[in-house]
Order: structure tokens, then C-alpha cells, then sequence
């Protein structure tokens, strides 16, 4: 019995371990299985969703780069005008310190020439006054017989006063003018130390502004390696956005002519891209060209004049003009492989010209101007006779027209300038029949919406 027991025990761990193998097996290969389309979609569209969030933060990055990088650029040019009107006044300082340190020298030498002149005066006055002295000393006899008359030596004692008195004035003069000379040499040794002092302000100021001006280049360069970092991420991250869409285009197989269903996916997808509402897009293509059924029934014979022919043969006038739309047509054809003479084109109306192309029926000059928008999104050469190119090109085009504010008044417009190029009251019914079709379509919408939650 135990041993029973056991056997059975074992049994069980056994086929516990073969489940397990077997669950895991499952899995690995489910995990192995190709994603169909609808689960890749998904993947993709999630995918696409955080790098549009990442593409909006960078965005967000790049504004606050270039706003420090503006405001680090003002401030060098600050600093630099401040650096060249310092330098403007340090060469002027050092101007004025030369111009005062000349008058100084001079001065000097004006001061020197005064003291030489002091003490040849001094020298002068000392030998009168030794004279007079040595005539005080003489007794009678000896200016008896020195002097023919006594009157002499009067006269003679008399010119050596006043010759005394002369050298005494001119003695004092030189000195006030020593004494003034000494003063102004005082005041500009004075005027030339705050000169001095003002320039190395000037000079410290000057090195300290040329310091904070190579620390803001070194962060304005710091600045722009980032600016260029977030650049180059915004340019990958848009690479891969781009190619994620192209390939979610590329998962929406549909014929040439889609279902209601087919154009709906589209017209779905379109509208995260422009936001465009699809019940309004899709009444647009159904106004048009019945969503791609009828593109044309007319083709381009003379590119001089514009003329061609119904697809019976018969001759039609005004097919496309000649001007306008023949040269872009046939280089929009030449691009695309097609063949511009056996490629169908709108036949014209009772007014104005045909020659509109594809589902969305763009006249050639009109799609000129979408094509390269379109070619960034599926990243690949736009077809206007594609009808998921013509589809993206209608809702750009609707989109500039108003169409994304999703009223009435707007819709209403933006389908009377896809129509016209403008809002012509005479063409007034292509707005409204457009709206009505896009109030059934979209209670058609909602009724596949509701199947498909259900």
C-alpha cells in the first residue's frame, strides 16, 4: 500500500511537470506567431502616441533652450558693449594721466628754474648787502681818500640801497611764484592719483565683465550642444514617428475603391493626424468622387490648349488648363510612372475648367501644395490617385480651411473653399449637401462603433 502510495505520488509530480512544459511550450509559441495586422496596428499606435508625447516634451525643451540661449546672447552683448565703452574710457583715462603728468613735468621744471633763479637773487643780494655793510665800516678818512667828495660817497651808499631794495622785490616775487608753482604741482599730483585710482577701477571692472562674459560663452556653448542634442532627438523621434505611421498606412489594405468600412479606418486614422472629423471627411470624398468610384471620365489630348477627350471618344473642350494646371499635371505624372494621356481626369463642369485628379479630385495646382506634407507623413512619394494619399492630402487641406474646429459654420466653410476656393453664396449647395450626408454618415459611424465595443 505505501509503496502504491508512492508510485502514485510520483505519478502526479510527473504529470504536474509535463503540464507546466506544455503551458510553457504554448506560450513560447504564441509569443513566436506573426502579429496580424490589427494587433500590430495597435502596437504601432501606442508606439506612435508616447513618441507624440515625447515629441511634445522635446518641443517643450528645445522653446526653453532657445529662450536661455536668446537671453545668454543678449547678456554677452551687454557685457560686451560695457567691455568697449570701459576700454573707451581706460584709453581716455590714460590719456588725461599723460596730458597731467606733462603739466606736472613742466611744473617741475618751472619750480626748478624759480629756485635758481632764488638763489641767484639771494647770491646778488648778499654781495649788495656786504657792500653796504663794508661802506658802514668806513671811517671819514678812509672815504676821504677813497672818495673824491663826501657827495660821492653818498650817491654811491644811496644806489647800493635802492639797488637792495629793488633785489628784495624781485627776491619776493620769485618766491610767491615758487610758492604757486609748488601748489599747482600739489593739485596735480592730486588729480593725477584719482586718475590713476579711477583707471584701475576702470581696469579691475573691466577684467571682471570679461570674466562673466567668458563664463556666459562657455554656458551659451554648453546651451548649444544641448539645443543641438534635443535638435537631433526631435529629428530621430519625428524618423520614427514617421515611419510608424507609413507603416500603419501600409496595414490599411484597401482596393483602389474602398467599402464604407475600408474609408472609415482611414478617415479614423486621419483624423488623429489632422483632426478632421471622419463623418465630414468621409462626405467629402462622397460628394467627389463617390469614395473613389468615379475619378474621372475625361482625358488630357493638346497640353497647349487644354482639350481632350470622354472616355467614349467623344472631344471635350477646357479638360484641364493650360497655364495653371497642364505643366504640373504632366510633372506629377512624370514622377509617379503614370501616363499622362491615359490617365482619367475630371471632365469639366457647365462652369470653369476639369482636370481634377484622383478620390479627392485635386486640380494639379492645388496638389502641389500638399504633396510634400503628405510625403512626410507616409514617407513616401505623394499619389493623388492613391486613396490613402488622397484621403491624408483632403483632411491637410480641410484642416487649413477650419475644418479641425469641428462646428457647422466651420465644416460648412472649409467645404465651400475645398469645392470653390472660396465661399460663393452661388455654391452654397455644395456646403449644405455636404453637411447633410456627413450627419448620416455619422450616425453610420456610430452604429459601427457600437458593434465593434460590443
Amino acid at each position: 500500500m505505501g509503496k502504491l502510495l508512492r508510485y502514485l505520488k510520483n505519478f502526479s509530480i510527473f504529470i504536474f511537470i509535463l503540464v507546466l512544459v506544455f503551458q510553457n511550450s504554448i506560450v513560447k509559441s504564441q509569443e513566436n506567431q506573426p502579429l496580424s495586422p490589427v494587433e500590430e496596428r495597435k502596437i504601432l499606435e501606442e508606439e506612435l502616441k508616447k513618441l507624440e508625447e515625447e515629441l511634445l516634451k522635446i518641443e517643450k525643451d528645445i522653446h526653453k533652450t532657445e529662450t536661455e540661449k536668446k537671453t545668454l546672447q543678449n547678456q554677452i552683448d551687454v557685457l560686451k558693449k560695457k567691455i568697449k565703452q570701459l576700454e573707451i574710457q581706460i584709453e581716455k583715462s590714460n590719456i588725461m594721466i599723460k596730458d597731467i603728468s606733462l603739466q606736472i613735468r613742466e611744473t617741475e621744471t618751472s619750480i626748478e628754474k624759480a629756485s635758481l633763479k632764488i638763489e641767484i637773487s639771494q647770491q646778488k643780494l648778499a654781495s649788495i648787502l656786504r657792500s653796504i655793510w663794508e661802506e658802514d665800516q668806513k671811517s671819514l678818512i678812509e672815504i676821504l681818500l677813497s672818495e673824491r667828495t663826501i657827495s660821492g660817497f653818498f650817491d654811491n651808499l644811496a644806489a647800493l640801497e635802492v639797488l637792495n631794495t629793488k633785489q628784495k622785490e624781485l627776491l619776493n616775487e620769485i618766491k610767491n611764484l615758487k610758492s604757486y608753482l609748488e601748489n599747482q604741482k600739489q593739485t596735480l599730483d592730486l588729480e593725477k592719483a584719482d586718475l590713476e585710482r579711477m583707471l584701475k577701477i576702470q581696469l579691475l571692472q573691466k577684467q571682471e565683465d570679461e570674466k562673466t562674459k567668458k563664463e556666459k560663452d562657455y554656458f551659451l556653448k554648453l546651451t548649444e550642444a544641448q539645443y543641438q542634442k534635443y535638435l537631433k532627438e526631435k529629428k530621430e523621434t519625428e524618423k520614427r514617428a514617421a515611419e510608424i505611421r507609413a507603416r500603419i498606412f501600409e496595414l490599411i489594405g484597401v482596393p483602389k475603391a474602398p467599402t464604407f468600412g475600408e474609408a472609415y479606418e482611414i478617415a479614423k486614422y486621419v483624423e488623429g493626424l489632422t483632426g478632421v472629423r471622419p463623418a465630414f471627411l468621409l462626405a467629402i470624398f462622397t460628394q467627389e468622387s463617390n469614395i473613389g468610384k468615379n475619378v474621372g471620365q475625361c482625358y488630357l489630348v493638346d497640353e497647349k490648349t487644354g482639350t481632350g477627350k470622354k472616355v467614349n471618344g467623344q472631344a471635350v473642350k477646357k479638360v484641364m488648363n493650360p497655364t495653371r494646371d497642364v505643366p504640373l499635371f504632366l510633372q506629377i505624372c512624370k514622377e509617379l510612372g503614370r501616363d499622362p494621356y491615359q490617365t482619367l481626369v475630371s471632365c469639366p463642369m457647365e462652369y470653369g475648367w476639369g482636370g481634377a485628379m484622383g478620390p479627392a479630385q485635386f486640380i494639379p495646382s492645388t496638389w502641389v501644395l500638399y504633396k510634400d506634407r503628405v510625403k512626410g507623413i507616409t514617407g513616401k512619394p505623394a499619389d493623388p490617385w492613391n486613396i490613402k494619399d488622397a484621403f491624408l492630402a483632403a483632411a491637410l487641406y480641410l484642416a487649413d480651411s477650419g475644418a479641425a474646429k469641428r462646428t457647422y459654420e466651420a465644416e460648412w466653410k472649409a467645404a465651400m473653399i475645398y469645392f470653390s476656393g472660396s465661399t460663393d453664396s452661388r455654391f452654397r449647395f455644395y456646403g449644405d449637401s455636404v453637411l447633410k450626408i456627413a450627419k448620416g454618415y455619422e450616425d453610420d459611424i456610430m452604429a459601427i462603433e457600437k458593434k465593434v465595443n460590443s
